[in-house]
């Protein structure tokens, strides 16, 4: 269901939030711009958006809820790719000029008309299956490393890993048609460090000396990425006391996990007593974050998570699309991670790093 409730500003943005606040991350062109003339920026994203049609076609093609799902999935390839054809003749068209938020919002609109609601929900659905029954042994391989430090970049690996599992990468949608990936062999072929940000080491000291009262984590992707990769790290927050807010998805967008779909993996998850592999999970919430696409403007959250976030003292905008697309360099009134893996080469090339670089940013708020 839809969130009918009005969207509000997440009240950890430093005020006021106009002049403080910047969604989109990658600037794609300047006030000296030619409004009516597409910059190299644009073009590039452009074509990047352009060259995933043909894998959203082919998850639409084979939506068993739609009727004419072949037909439909034409028309949206079809409407899709004219769109951002007319923005590379004139970026000021279909609400321009372009930004990542924009291309997202206009291509689940798109598909949203053409009656598709969820193109993804059968891979969602597999994957999530598949990292249910690992969930225990990834949860005992970091349980038995007493090291607090090793034990805490072993999970941060976890999520870099994890995160891995992104249908909206036209590379890795096609690496996942064929074979698959595997949670443990990502873990140990990530990129080596320095990553290209790299504030794990002041992180592993903080962790060792600050107890943070309440975190907000903003989750990305099913499968591997939420519960293999989140999940064991929400754990450990649990275990030190930290109370935690998962924050998932009003609406399907791509392969990103949705509040129900959350709320349904914890209750597989959790034993008869409600717990999360002997860890108590009271402290556990599950919220809606009023948000419809992979990337985020935290000017418009659902009042339930403003609500339930507006004492928090951490923080974290996880995945390529809330993390590094969107909000890598926001600032919070609290401290904040950004931890995400980059899969676009688009990015890697704005950051400076390698494609499948990782990013890990960490900024503290002095008390």
């Amino acid at each position: 269901m839809e969130s009918e409730s009005e969207l509000v500003p997440f009240p950890l943005l430093p005020t006021p939030i106009e002049t403080n606040y910047r969604a989109c991350t990658i600037p794609y062109r300047f006030p000296t711009d030619n409004p009516k003339k597409p910059t190299r920026t644009e073009i590039a994203w452009l074509d990047l958006f352009l060259n995933s049609i043909p894998s959203f076609k082919k998850r639409a093609e084979s939506d068993p809820t739609v009727p004419d799902a072949h037909v439909r999935a034409e028309k949206f390839a079809q409407r899709y790719s004219e769109i951002l054809e007319d923005m590379k003749k004139d970026p000021e068209t279909h609400g321009g000029p372009p930004d990542c938020i924009l291309l997202c919002r206009l291509r689940e609109q798109v598909l949203r008309e053409l009656g598709f609601r969820d193109i993804f929900k059968k891979v969602k659905d597999e994957e999530n299956a598949k990292a249910i029954s690992l969930f225990g042994d990834v949860v005992r391989l970091n349980d038995v490393i007493e090291d607090e430090g090793k034990r805490v970049e072993s999970l941060i690996r976890g999520i870099f890993a994890g995160n891995i599992f992104d249908l909206g990468s036209a590379q890795l949608a096609e690496v996942f048609s064929k074979d698959g990936m595997s949670f443990l062999a990502s873990c140990q072929n990530l990129v080596p460090r320095p990553w290209v940000i790299d504030d794990l080491e002041t992180f592993k000291v903080k962790w060792s000396k600050k107890a943070w009262k309440k975190a907000v984590i903003f989750v990305d992707n099913s499968g591997a990425d939420i519960i293999l990769g989140i999940l064991p790290f929400a754990r450990e927050l649990l275990r030190r006391g930290t109370q935690v807010i998962l924050a998932a998805n009003d609406l399907p967008s791509i392969n990103d996990v949705t509040y129900p779909e959350l709320i349904e993996i914890m209750s597989k998850l959790k034993d008869e007593k409600g717990q999360l592999m002997g860890v108590d999970t009271s402290k556990l919430l599950i919220a809606n974050s009023g948000n419809d696409l992979p990337v985020i403007d935290l000017t418009a959250v659902s009042q339930e998570l403003a609500y339930l976030a507006s004492d928090a003292d951490l923080v974290i905008l996880e995945g390529m699309g809330r993390g590094i697309e969107t909000n890598l360099y926001a600032q919070f009134k609290c401290d904040s991670l950004k931890i995400g893996m980059v899969k676009h080469p688009e990015v890697a090339q704005f950051l400076g790093g390698r494609l499948y670089d990782c990013v890990f940013k960490y900024n503290e708020v002095s008390s």
